[in-house]
This record gives structure tokens, sequence and C-alpha cells, in this order.
């Protein structure tokens, strides 16, 4: 796998800082969407919306087609935000601080990713991964640092 770790010190065996409590991690696997904060080259805020997956190891998984500018971004600055939102017609939402800890830049592994992401989210998704196995893609793991929530 094409990783990148960032960060001296820091490997996938680095536990998460932010403890995950049991209402949101429910929330987390739910397949709500999240809102992506980056910074760009100029300090100007940039965000969007993007799937993801919180993994068994707490990290969060992104994935992008490549190239966006919130990848970008992340390739440059590793901080990242995350608003997770419930999508429904309730205020409920979780943030997320968190640093890039590797970028996979392996082209198949990044294409699984998506595909992966998009049967999580979408019925329709079989029609779509030929789509996906296409396409340029990037996938980024975050160590989570900080977590807020709103789900009361």
């Amino acid at each position: 796998m094409g990783a990148k770790l960032y960060h001296p010190g820091m490997t996938t065996d680095t536990p998460a800082v932010a403890p995950i409590s049991d209402a949101v991690r429910q929330f987390l696997e739910a397949p709500h969407v999240a809102s992506v904060g980056t910074t760009g080259a100029d300090g100007e805020p940039h965000q969007a919306i993007a799937w993801y997956r919180l993994d068994p190891d707490d990290r969060i998984l992104l994935n992008s087609r490549y190239p966006r500018r919130w990848p970008r971004d992340l390739q440059r600055d590793p901080r990242v935000s995350l608003a997770v939102l419930d999508g429904g017609d309730s205020m409920r939402w979780v943030g997320i601080s968190g640093v890039v800890e590797s970028i996979v830049d392996d082209l198949d592994q990044a294409r699984d990713d998506i595909c992966a992401l998009a049967v999580r989210y979408d019925d329709a998704a079989p029609d779509r991964l030929a789509e996906f196995r296409t396409q340029p893609r990037i996938s980024f793991r975050i160590r989570i640092l900080a977590i807020h929530d709103h789900l009361d």
C-alpha cells in the first residue's frame, strides 16, 4: 500500500487521542455525510462534502477524485475538521478535529476505498463501481484529535 506518514513517531498503531463514546461511535458508523474543512495555500478556509468511514482502529477514511482542491489542501497541510451531519430534520451532528495520518496514493487501493464507500452509501452503487474503477482517486486516513457532539 502506498502510504505516506506525517509527524515523526506517529504510526497506524498510534491510538486516537480522542476517545469515542458509544453514542458518537453509533452515529459515525451510520452513513451520514461529512463536511470536510481544509485550509488553502493562501490561508482561506475551504469546505466540501464527502463520504467517510469510521474504521475499527478509530481512524476516519476519506476518499476523493483527484485533483480536487480539498485533497491538495490536505497533502500540503494535514490539519482537517469534519462536521458529520444527520441529514434528517434534526440538528444532530458530530464535529471532529484531526490530522492526516497517512495518504493512500496507491491507485488500486484508493479505488477499492471509493468502491467500498459507494456500497456503504448508495444502493445503486454496483452500477457505478466500474466508473469509480477508472477514476484517479486518493484516500486519507485521519487521526482523530478532538470530538464534540450535538446528539442530544
